[in-house]
């Protein structure tokens, strides 16, 4: 799986530009705020569907423009892809699979599928719950089309949820539509729960195999937290509803009083623990670098297990954040697939065998390809 070319109109500092990408490792270099993490994340969205550094598509387009595109032709499966992501100031985006466009932007997400790693990843054990479900659904929507569409409809129920019972102090005949919505969300729910389950369970054993070799005096345990009255997050789609359903109805009177949902698959979380202790909590700084680590080059192998291809793997600016002896152990583990790597120190490229590099000024990229190995 390789990106091959990348088209940029008004899109973040970009005005216009088209950048060619090598199968192996592409070294993207200059000075900080000139645009190189800009491509990564123009990479990222014909992936995701989204911009990884805001939640509106239209803070993507370039200052004092309207309109702005990313196109991205790509290579997956053996097959030639094209996907086209146009941006608007005033109406949602638009996204179009070898130029026709599609009726969902969901129809295009995971097409090309991607592992990106940035500095705030290195956060990933100290963050807030929320970080580390982001974390699970960025790879599962890209794994599971299904996945996707089921945690977009949850997340649609669990807004109008959320507002009957904001709302039914002043309109309390909106909760006779109360037990509709819990109903949909305990059946939603169970299939996201039971995605996860099984998703974490590969990835924690991926993930301990990769932090043993960095830390081999060290256990690495992660455990998937769900909602309490979930007895086997693994049972049938069916069991995990029906305990949904009676967990929900049990704490009604308690949402109402709330006024919020409070609980669900949208209150996940991880459990990363490092020799029995919570590593959020005792670990070094150290410590959660290389359990963060360890995720995510796990996650880049369940990608792999799951289709035989290394997803483009996206390293923004995150080595010059680690030591040197985490860096090597990235390093040597890009040695396949398309990595993009973006930094301020051009002699990265002394340190790996590289196939391309390009430096980047206030918005234009320049291929330098001398003394390439």
């Amino acid at each position: 799986m390789n990106i091959n070319h990348i088209k940029l109109e008004n899109f973040r500092n970009y005005k216009m530009q088209q950048v060619s990408f090598c199968d192996r490792v592409n070294v993207i270099y200059g000075e900080n705020a000139q645009g190189k993490t800009n491509l990564l994340e123009a990479v990222a969205a014909i992936s995701t569907m989204k911009l990884f550094r805001t939640g509106q598509k239209k803070e993507g387009l370039r200052f004092g423009q309207n309109i702005g595109k990313i196109q991205g032709d790509f290579t997956a499966e053996g097959r030639d892809f094209s996907i086209e992501l146009r941006l608007f100031d005033k109406k949602p985006a638009e996204v179009y699979r070898n130029g026709v466009k599609m009726k969902r932007q969901s129809d295009a997400r995971g097409i090309l599928k991607t592992v990106l790693f940035c500095p705030d990843d290195l956060y990933l054990i100290r963050a807030g719950a929320g970080a580390r479900r982001k974390f699970l659904d960025t790879a599962l929507c890209q794994l599971r089309p299904n996945y996707d569409k089921v945690l977009s409809e949850y997340e649609r129920v669990l807004a109008h949820k959320n507002k009957i019972l904001k709302d039914s102090e002043e309109k309390p005949e909106m909760l006779e539509l109360l037990d509709d919505f819990s109903l949909r969300l305990a059946r939603l729910g169970a299939i996201i729960i039971r995605y996860r389950a099984y998703y974490i369970r590969k990835l924690s054993e991926k993930a301990c195999n990769v932090h043993s070799l960095i830390a081999p005096n060290e256990k690495l345990n992660i455990k998937y937290k769900t909602v309490s009255s979930i007895t086997n997050p693994y049972a049938s789609t069916q069991e995990i509803e029906n305990e949904l359903i009676e967990h929900v109805m049990s704490h009604k009177r308690f949402e109402i009083t709330a006024k919020s949902c409070l609980s669900g698959p949208h209150k996940d979380d991880l459990e990363i623990m490092l020799n029995d202790v919570s590593a959020s909590s005792f670990g070094s700084q150290g410590q959660i670098r290389t359990c963060a680590l360890a995720l995510k080059l796990a996650e880049r192998e369940m990608f792999f297990d799951d289709s035989g291809e290394y997803p483009v793997l996206l390293l923004d600016d995150v080595l010059s954040e680690l030591d040197v002896k985490r860096q090597d152990f990235v390093l040597n583990r890009i040695d396949k697939g398309q990595v993009l790597i973006t930094c301020c120190d051009r002699d990265i490229i002394k340190k790996i065998n590289i196939g391309m590099s390009f430096y980047v000024q206030n918005g234009r990229v320049l291929t330098d390809n001398k003394n390439i190995k």
